[in-house]
């Protein structure tokens, strides 16, 4: 119980309702309070254990990234076991990255745990993961790579803009000779005929010729060379090149 003076106090700061929830509060408190207090422990364990796990995660996190290894290897085709040369090392999530040479030898500054992706033109990409538990600073690795093909669609490119034209170009196409028929020509005996007449004399054969009339000169000096105007051969000879056209006059 309150007595007279202590209720003028109170009644003087305060009214009437809130001088209930206050009594009502202290109530509550006395009531709950050996049931708050030990969950309140509790949490608070929690609390600092939750902490420590996650001071000791990060502090290891923090080391893990501290680790650079020198992370080398050879990329390789997975067929032929041939080199690929110039292939493209990129470390994922990153901005670092190196390419191979011409043998496919690479080396680059790795952590563990990252993702390297190796790619190439003409090969299908390659995911590799580090592992987290490597103790020492280096890691080799042979890499194999497959061939990626690709098939394009069929492209076909004609010279004719219209089917008119393609079609005037096909109706006064000429058809090249092929090789049997350029040899059947060449070999034809009016072709080496027309030939061996407009072939020109060269130094050896103006010389046989000189030396000839030498010779016929010599066979008859002394006497008349014989004339061929009776004489029957020669004027066959010359009926059928007249009848052949040889003496008409080729413009």
């Amino acid at each position: 119980m309150l007595n007279s003076v202590d209720q003028k106090v109170y009644f003087e700061g305060k009214s009437h309702s809130a001088y209930t929830i206050e009594i009502e509060s202290s109530f509550c408190i006395s009531i709950f309070k050996p049931v708050l207090l030990p969950l309140m422990k509790h949490a608070v364990i929690l609390f600092l254990l939750f902490l420590c796990c996650f001071m000791h995660t990060k502090a290891q996190q923090d080391e893990k990234d501290k680790v650079i290894i020198q992370f080398t290897g050879v990329i390789l085709t997975s067929d032929s076991l041939r080199p690929v040369p110039f292939a493209n090392i990129l470390i994922k999530n990153t901005y670092r990255g190196t390419t191979a040479d011409f043998n496919g030898y690479f080396s680059i500054i790795a952590r563990p745990g990252e993702e390297i992706l190796f790619s190439a033109v003409g090969f299908k990409k390659v995911h590799f993961h580090i592992p987290d538990t490597i103790t020492h600073d280096r890691y080799s690795l042979i890499q194999l790579m497959s061939n990626d093909t690709i098939m394009l669609a069929e492209t076909v490119i004609y010279p004719w803009p219209t089917r008119e034209k393609f079609r005037e170009a096909f109706v006064t196409l000429k058809v090249p000779d092929d090789d049997y028929e350029i040899a059947r020509k060449n070999l034809a005996l009016a072709e080496l005929k027309d030939k061996f007449r407009d072939y020109p004399m060269d130094g050896s054969m103006n010389f046989k010729n000189q030396m000839y009339q030498q010779y016929s000169k010599l066979y008859y000096q002394g006497q008349y060379p014989p004339n061929p105007l009776l004489n029957p051969f020669a004027w066959a000879q010359f009926f059928k090149a007249w009848q052949n056209g040889d003496f008409k006059r080729k413009d």
